[in-house]
């Protein structure tokens, strides 16, 4: 299967710190892929990129087949790729529903010329509901449908953004440490809802973690950086067995 998302030759310094050196690599359709590396190694800095957040100094980023370098984050949200944060960015003062609700695309209601007249958006918003509690039911929060965002656990935020990807009809969905601060339980819960959406939905991820002892056992693949450089990429026996991560990672 080929790669749906590809780096090429990407590179982003910030003065004289080169946060990504000449790094390429692709991610393949409907993979869960992790990117592993010490602090600083550049790994956030490459998401944001990919993203849209940070525009490279050199390379492309090539989103099925074509070229989405340096568009605006909105515009790569708009291609079907997600970024989801480290803290998760939500609606605070909204009920989990209705965060869910706002993040589909082109809802009538959002046009001016539309949302004056209730007749021309009702069926529509009725429909958005509809979508918006199988996603809830398929994220694990449909219990929570009318609980307001800040009251959730951490956990229950990051898979509140995971719906929230889910809903806008994401086929990539790239996330920064998706169980940090999360315990063991949910964070293994987190990750079986990544692969079931891998599954049912076909879609790819791509993510930061620092906490491989959970989640090296769900990733179909491992890209490993050190220093803004690209080290390894492959399966995670094989990666994890390299000699340069055991040194540059894990402290040989």
């Amino acid at each position: 299967m080929g790669p749906i998302l590809e780096l090429k030759n990407v590179s982003k310094s910030f003065g004289n710190l080169h946060a990504i050196d000449d790094v390429s690599f692709g991610v393949a359709e409907k993979s869960v892929t992790i990117l592993i590396g010490p602090n600083g190694s550049g790994k956030t800095t490459l998401i944001n990129v990919a993203g849209g957040f940070y525009k490279p100094d050199s390379g492309r980023v090539i989103y099925q087949g074509k070229d989405i370098t340096g568009l605006a984050p909105h515009k790569v949200y708009q291609a079907g790729v997600v970024r989801t944060f480290q803290i998760p960015q939500l609606f605070w003062k909204m009920t989990v529903l209705e965060n869910v609700m706002a993040a589909r695309k082109g809802h009538p209601g959002e046009m001016f010329s539309k949302a004056m007249v209730s007749s021309m958006w009702r069926d529509d918003e009725q429909e958005t509901a509809e979508q918006a509690f199988r996603v809830l039911e398929i994220i694990g929060l449909v219990h929570m449908w009318d609980e307001l965002a800040n009251s959730l656990s951490g956990g229950q935020m990051k898979l509140l953004e995971i719906g929230r990807a889910l809903m806008s009809g994401a086929k990539t969905i790239l996330m920064d440490e998706p169980i940090s601060g999360v315990n063991p339980t949910l964070a293994h819960s987190i990750f079986s809802t990544l692969l079931s959406l891998r599954e049912d939905f076909g879609i790819t991820f791509l993510f930061v973690e620092h906490r491989l002892d959970i989640a090296l056992s769900y990733v179909d693949e491992v890209v490993a950086m050190a220093y803004g450089k690209l080290l390894a990429v492959g399966k995670p026996t094989e990666v994890m067995s390299d000699t340069r991560i055991i040194e540059a990672y894990l402290g040989g």
